[in-house]
């Protein structure tokens, strides 16, 4: 990958595909090798005061929103905090749940060939404080979007949930 740094020159990156696991995951996989493993998850919908949604862009070029996978031990609400400031470095509060989402459409096979299927729980979030310290090796950037300019996301979220937040609860 190149990019281009404020002198003008372009530098050139060497890229190369990131994922982090846990050591709960990992154990797992030792076990069940690339077989489709089933992760309980969260996923955060945080927008700004234009109503903009904030995605990131992972290290494998896809947009998601801030999301990752519950720890044992850890509720859906406590993960939701953990993993958006590791991923964005914002400290948010969950404020409404939006939806839990799962099924075949939320299955993916990763690089190394990993398979899952997510089951999501979707919360609004409220940004608390910026940290400007992202933790994660998966982010390559984070951006706001508004629902015309939102590219294609990794994951299915129906667009009303996204961004009509008078809408009840979905459930798919």
């Amino acid at each position: 990958m190149e990019i281009q740094i404020p002198s003008g020159h372009t530098i050139q990156l060497a890229w190369q595909y990131q994922m982090s696991t846990s050591d709960y995951i990992n154990d797992l996989r030792k076990q069940i090798g690339n077989s489709l493993l089933l992760l309980p998850s969260v996923a955060a919908v945080i927008t700004n005061e234009k109503n903009r949604i904030l995605l990131q862009q992972k290290s494998d070029r896809q947009w998601s929103l801030p999301a990752g996978m519950i720890e044992p031990g850890e509720t859906s609400a406590q993960a939701i905090v953990r993993e958006t400031e590791e991923e964005t470095g914002l400290r948010v509060e969950p404020v409404k749940l939006l939806g839990v989402f799962s099924g075949e459409d939320f299955r993916h096979t990763y690089p190394n060939g990993h398979q899952v299927e997510y089951s999501v729980v979707l919360y609004k979030c409220r940004i608390v404080e910026d940290t400007a310290v992202i933790a994660d090796v998966e982010t390559l950037t984070t951006q706001y979007f508004d629902k015309a300019t939102m590219p294609p996301l990794a994951l299915p979220y129906p667009s009303e949930v996204l961004f009509d937040e008078e809408s009840a609860p979905y459930w798919n």
